[in-house]
């Protein structure tokens, strides 16, 4: 049975080290939902977080359940759902001055705006962008997301009245020097901004490979400690992917293999398109290995979340071993593909596989597409014990749709 296996030793580690950097800096550190959403799980990250951030009304009831901060950006909001969040967000963070000046009269005349409780930002496009991938740029020419300097600029200063942050998120699987070349051109833009004595807050979004072992941690906590020094206020972190990478695995079994037009196929339970989806968007190719049966090399790798006694034999590139295979998925989406990888033996129905660093920006984004079975999501344990927090059935397909 397939099966998304989440490491919670793991998460606590990335968390320890969120959170030291938080308390380094100066620095609030939220959890992103839009990553990372496993809740039995999130109860391990918890205590090292000052909260977590949302993209609309479910991610903050979600967050509201966990507790701590609740901070909320959405690229659009209806009235109901903002009459919903202003009970118990922390924060509520606008996209655009229209959006910010329809609803600012009934924000503000909240109770709990009038006490300080909630409070309000815009987000801002600082037109820098750093990333590779425009699907994931949020400064890509024609972005829909944040407030370009020179728009903000020409809405007046009456715009922001009643913000008390800056919000900006440009950042994707990026270090610390990304970040300041980002902040950099942000204060150029909009620094007299960050002076203004309503100002309170600066959220810096999420996009940071902090928990990376080769991320300057030194040097985000430096600009972060530099920009509350410079501006007097309190800086806010949204990583996802940092809180949840390397803690997670998808399990798999090879359905069948066979030859077709000059390739070897393996049919795998999981699918990239249902529940991978990054691997086809991003796009992005994952490491993955087999469980041997034979001997492996001491020095071989393994994936970051390991069952006792099992040994791994990692997969290399196509041609590189000596049994190469297209994996795919069980939908009848052509595109279903996982990639080219080879083996060092053969691969036979009823094979485990295992895809590495599956926590992240898959369970959150599933599907049922074909009514595929979708993997059990299952805890690991310090003391080594398996729990499994959700098993998915017929049931769960037939009744989404109505």
């Amino acid at each position: 049975m397939a099966s998304y296996l989440i490491s919670l030793p793991a998460l606590e580690r990335n968390a320890r080290i969120l959170r030291q950097v938080g308390e380094d800096a100066g620095a609030r550190m939220l959890v992103a939902l839009k990553a990372f959403a496993c809740t039995a799980a999130l109860k391990a990250v918890r205590p090292h977080c000052a909260g977590c951030c949302a993209s609309g009304l479910h991610e903050a009831r979600l967050a509201q359940g966990l507790g701590g901060e609740v901070a909320v950006f959405s690229p659009g909001y209806t009235e109901e759902e903002l009459r919903e969040l202003l009970e118990f967000a922390t924060h509520i963070d606008f996209n655009s001055v229209p959006q910010w000046l329809r609803y600012r009269e009934m924000c503000l005349a909240h109770p709990r705006a009038a006490g300080g409780q909630v409070l309000f930002g815009l987000r801002i496009n600082p037109c820098h962008s750093t990333g590779h991938t425009p699907l994931y740029d949020p400064c890509a020419p024609g972005s829909r997301l944040g407030i370009p300097p020179q728009e903000l600029e020409a809405a007046g200063a009456d715009a922001l009245r009643g913000i008390s942050g800056l919000h900006i998120h440009t950042l994707c699987e990026q270090g610390a020097q990304e970040l300041a070349d980002t902040f950099r051109a942000f204060e150029k833009s909009c620094g007299h901004l960050l002076r203004g004595s309503n100002l309170r807050y600066l959220n810096l979004g999420g996009g940071h490979w902090i928990t990376k072992p080769f991320y300057d941690r030194a040097a985000l906590v430096a600009l972060l400690r530099e920009i509350r020094s410079a501006y007097g206020l309190q800086v806010y972190l949204e990583p996802g992917e940092a809180w949840a990478i390397h803690t997670g695995v998808l399990r798999a079994r090879v359905l069948d293999v066979f030859h077709s037009l000059g390739y070897r196929h393996a049919i795998l339970d999981v699918s990239a398109s249902a529940h991978t989806p990054d691997v086809l968007e991003m796009p992005y190719r994952p490491d993955v290995f087999a469980v041997a049966a034979g001997q492996v090399a001491a020095d071989s790798a393994q994936p970051a979340v390991c069952l006792p006694g099992e040994r791994y034999s990692a997969a290399g590139a196509s041609g590189q071993k000596s049994h190469t295979y297209r994996l795919g998925g069980p939908t009848c989406l052509a595109g279903d593909v996982f990639g080219d990888f080879s083996f060092d033996a053969p691969l036979h129905a009823g094979d485990t596989l295992v895809l590495d660093d599956m926590s992240h920006y898959t369970m959150v984004k599933t599907t049922h597409f074909n009514g595929v079975p979708h993997p059990d999501i299952i805890l690991l344990h310090d003391d080594g014990t398996q729990e499994c927090v959700r098993r998915f059935g017929y049931a769960d397909y037939a009744g989404r749709l109505g």
